[in-house]
């Protein structure tokens, strides 16, 4: 491991109420370790009973997801998300949860994504196939044993209340 930020190796040093912690002894601080941030979206019509999904270029069906950038909330991820990936807009979200998700390093932030009527303009470099589904057939065709199916169920649950 080596310092993000003036490149010197890292080496492990006793914090208090955190155990044993990158610390870099050029700078001089702990340096805890940095993971990227992405936001997780169960896309819905107005009327809430349809999920919109995606088949992705590597040939699974998962949610729309994002990485949210520098400077950017969560919330204008989802609006810039969806927009570039379907041409849709966001009209209304809601924060569902979160998930570590270990095979990218990435916390995902989940939302249930209200988005607008309109034709769908995917993202061929990304995307090779969307489909509007019941919550069943979402459930269906959604990789399973994936985090889009945990983000999934999730909202199912929460849209039936």
């Amino acid at each position: 491991m080596f310092c993000q930020d003036c490149g010197e190796k890292l080496s492990l040093k006793f914090c208090d109420n955190e155990g044993l912690v990158p610390y870099c002894n050029a700078c001089g601080e702990f340096k805890f370790p940095l993971f990227k941030t992405a936001v997780s979206m169960v896309a819905v019509n107005k009327t809430q009973d349809r999920i919109l999904i995606a088949k992705h270029i590597n040939g699974d069906f998962l949610l729309f997801a994002g990485y949210v950038k520098k400077g950017e909330s969560a919330e204008k991820t989802i609006v810039r998300e969806m927009k570039e990936e379907t041409g849709l807009n966001a009209v209304k979200h809601r924060y569902l949860c979160s998930r570590y998700h270990e095979p990218r390093n990435v916390l995902m932030l989940g939302f249930i994504v209200t988005v607008s009527d309109g034709d769908l303009k995917i993202n061929t470099d990304e995307i090779s196939e969307v489909r509007w589904c019941t919550f069943d057939e979402a459930l269906q065709t959604v990789c399973h044993d994936s985090t889009a199916e945990f983000f999934l169920k999730t909202a199912i649950a929460e849209l039936k209340k």
